[in-house]
């Protein structure tokens, strides 16, 4: 969406420690999954001038730590999907929604990288 914008700084804020050095090259990564993620990245920073990556803890990023404990709490008869929250920040919506594990042994992250790459949905994708 950054590049699509047109934007040349940017600003990353992540809540794993781990995931924050391993993208800047500071920690070696030992998961074999992430290796495809990390090289993304890698290609990804070339497209910005200036880009920062910051690790806040959970404990202080008390937006998602709360997104988290809602989510957590929220008792839903069929396990594997979970009503949409809205949740409103000075007029700038945002939602919080469970998502159904692949099941297909595949990593997660493929139709999102199509989709920073190419500009296109995948063919099961859908508007609800």
């Amino acid at each position: 969406m950054a590049i699509g914008m047109n934007i040349q700084e940017l600003l990353v804020i992540g809540d794993s420690d781990l995931l924050v050095h391993q993208v800047q090259g500071e920690w070696a990564t030992k998961n074999s999954k992430i290796f495809p993620y990390l090289h993304h990245v890698q290609e990804l920073r070339k497209r910005f001038t200036k880009i920062e990556y910051r690790y806040v803890p959970r404990i202080q990023n008390e937006f998602a730590d709360a997104l988290a404990t809602l989510s957590s709490m929220i008792p839903h008869p069929d396990k594997n999907f979970i009503d949409t929250i809205p949740v409103r920040i000075h007029k700038q919506p945002a939602y919080c929604a469970h998502i159904e594990e692949e099941t297909d042994g595949k990593p997660w992250f493929p139709d999102i990288k199509n989709y920073l790459s190419k500009g296109e949905y995948p063919e099961h994708a859908n508007h609800t």
